[in-house]
């Protein structure tokens, strides 16, 4: 059985640290290194650093902020925004990143994901997918959340697994930044019907929504931002609580 993993995630607009509700109304959250730092004494399991805005200004990843988080780390790291290449994944593994995420680019050009999983091995390639519930369906959004596609959002995630996805990471934007708990719905229709590991994100409020999303859903990994980056819940506490509940916690 996969131990569950705690997962902090760093937001990222000009070089700092960001976090809105519903993907909007952004606010600074802090120094991305600091963060990276405080968290991997607090024993994050891992460190999701999404270049939020890298694809909408058509531009590439910081790779010098990533070498300086990375320099920081033992951890596993993944990082995402902008990228669209085999080349662009190779320039984050040399700076220091373990994993890669792709979002809008997978959707544009689903090729690219068996491309970089028969280049890199799947085990480094994570399948972003911003969804929202509209017009009575689970549909995916790009574009950091601002334009609606055609996918349906579970048929997307088993068919970026077949592709060769490692895993996903399932944001559900109506959660996003609203602290009412994991979209438990979503996350357990995705994670109970692919056969990769899937992180949920969006929503995480209070030390029950982990408890909640790892029970009632095969989630492997939760993801959260402001809560840790306000302080609002510890990640030490928030494990020795999950371990105390019995839960296969790193």
């Amino acid at each position: 059985m996969l131990k569950k993993r705690i997962i902090p995630c760093l937001d990222i607009k000009d070089g700092t640290t960001v976090k809105g509700v519903n993907f909007e109304d952004l606010i600074n959250a802090g120094n991305p290194i600091e963060l990276a730092k405080k968290y991997e004494n607090e024993g994050a399991d891992e460190l999701v650093f999404l270049d939020i805005t890298a694809t909408i200004e058509e531009r590439k990843t910081f790779i010098e902020l990533v070498k300086d988080i990375a320099r920081e780390l033992s951890i596993p790291f993944t990082v995402g925004g902008g990228i669209s290449t085999v080349e662009d994944v190779r320039k984050l593994l040399e700076a220091g990143a373990d994993k890669i995420s792709i979002n809008s680019s997978a959707v544009k050009n689903p090729k690219l994901i068996s491309d970089l999983s028969q280049e890199f091995g799947n085990q480094c390639i994570v399948v972003a997918i911003d969804t929202k519930f509209i017009d009575n369906s689970d549909r995916v959004f790009v574009k950091g959340g601002r334009e609606k596609t055609a996918l349906q959002t579970l048929d997307w995630a088993k068919k970026a697994e077949g592709l060769g996805a490692g895993e996903i990471l399932l944001t559900s934007m109506d959660g996003d930044g609203t602290k009412n708990g994991f979209d438990l719905r979503l996350t357990k229709l995705i994670s109970e019907n692919i056969n990769i590991p899937v992180i949920g994100s969006g929503g995480a409020g209070k030390i029950k929504d982990f408890e909640d999303v790892f029970i009632q859903t095969k989630a492997t990994g939760a993801l959260a931002a402001s809560i840790f980056h306000f302080g609002e819940i510890g990640i030490k506490d928030l494990k020795e609580e999950l371990k105390l509940k019995k839960l296969a916690i790193r």
